[in-house]
């Protein structure tokens, strides 16, 4: 049988095979960021079809952190009762689960939280101030926040916790030249700019222990005329293999990349050449880091996932929009129906969940309309 469905050991998580959900915003949480049995009835679907782990979509660690409706929250500990039921059901279906700890930074939602969003330098826009710059103290304080997180992540019964740092949220704009124009100790060499994510590491790690896994997902590159490059990408995935993280999951591109270079790009990938958005990244991050690598981004075919654990350029195959299409897809490809996922890659998935009736996958459903 294929490497894909290996049983895996992470750190002292032991999984069914090498398929991961990558977090994805479900829109399906409470306005207080709770959450709901809705979006528990939804992780129990992937894991009753299979995937080996999930990670949760992006959950705010601060309530300035908040990015969007419906967003999974941890910043207080009477959101723990809410996900201890989620966590109860994953693990009663056989499954493991992490969470993903978040804080948007100028991508936040200022009509939501009622707070000038913040990040490592300012921004005006055509209206004033869109994103303030944060202080030391204030740096403090979200350090603080993703370790409370993740403590409370912990208690919850999540069995790991991952970084968010990918994406242009406020890890990744500190890492990022394009957004952070910083001229003290938070800005400037890559060293500087890597201290704010190291330090919510350290806090993290204080605040779990040695045994619980900590993972990390980073931008393979920004796509971004003066962004965080590739070589950059490596020397702080190397920075946080000295400091101990369990797994890297490998992203890419902000908001401000265009809509060919985003994280979520649109377009169907006709052909098994077309997919893997970030392979050169990966191989170049195989060469020099030995920590496990979770690769995301434009993998639809199962014989092209199989390809990227035989050759050694992925530890992890991570998944997104062909789980909304397909919760069941690994399953599936387990049986031996080895076709390549139906996701069409168009991102009307993400239009009711902004509506307020959480992810599903438009066409899909107007397919099943059409046969009742």
């Amino acid at each position: 049988m294929s490497k894909l469905f290996d049983s895996m050991k992470l750190k002292n998580l032991s999984l069914n095979n090498r398929f991961v959900r990558s977090a994805t915003w479900e829109g399906m949480a409470g306005k207080d960021g709770s959450s709901t049995q809705k979006l528990t009835d939804f992780m129990v679907r992937l894991v009753e079809g299979g995937v080996g782990l999930i990670v949760s979509g992006h959950t705010y660690v601060s309530r300035e952190g908040q990015a969007g409706p419906g967003q999974l929250g941890v910043y207080d500990d009477t959101l723990i009762p809410g996900l201890i039921s989620l966590t109860d059901a994953v693990h009663k279906a056989g499954g493991k689960i992490v969470m993903q700890l978040a804080h948007a930074g100028c991508q936040a939602a200022e009509a939501l939280t009622g707070l000038t969003p913040l990040g490592p330098s300012s921004v005006d826009g055509e209206k004033g101030q869109v994103c303030r710059k944060a202080n030391p103290k204030e740096i403090g304080g979200i350090v603080e926040a993703f370790g409370q997180g993740a403590a409370r992540a912990k208690r919850a019964g999540f069995d790991g916790v991952q970084i968010h740092a990918a994406h242009g949220y406020l890890l990744s704009q500190f890492l990022s030249p394009f957004y952070n124009k910083r001229q003290d100790e938070y800005g400037g060499s890559i060293e500087n700019r890597a201290r704010f994510l190291l330090a919510v590491y350290e806090r993290i790690r204080g605040a779990v222990g040695s045994e619980f896994p900590v993972l990390v997902k980073m931008n393979a590159q920004d796509f971004l005329e003066g962004g965080f490059s590739s070589l950059e990408m490596v020397q702080v995935a190397s920075m946080l293999e000295k400091a101990g993280i369990d797994a890297i999951e490998m992203s890419g591109g902000t908001i401000h990349s265009g809509p060919r270079l985003s994280p979520v790009r649109m377009g169907k990938l006709e052909t098994e050449e077309k997919e893997v958005y970030y392979r050169e990244e990966a191989r170049l991050f195989k060469e020099k880091i030995r920590v496990p690598l979770i690769l995301v981004g434009g993998i639809r075919s199962y014989h092209v996932a199989d390809k990227l654990v035989e050759e050694g350029l992925a530890d992890y195959i991570s998944l997104s929009r062909p789980l909304i299409r397909e919760p069941g897809l690994v399953n599936r490809w387990r049986s031996g129906d080895t076709r390549k996922s139906t996701c069409l890659s168009d991102n009307q998935c993400f239009k009711p969940a902004m509506a307020g009736e959480g992810l599903y996958c438009v066409v899909e459903a107007k397919e099943k309309a059409k046969t009742q």
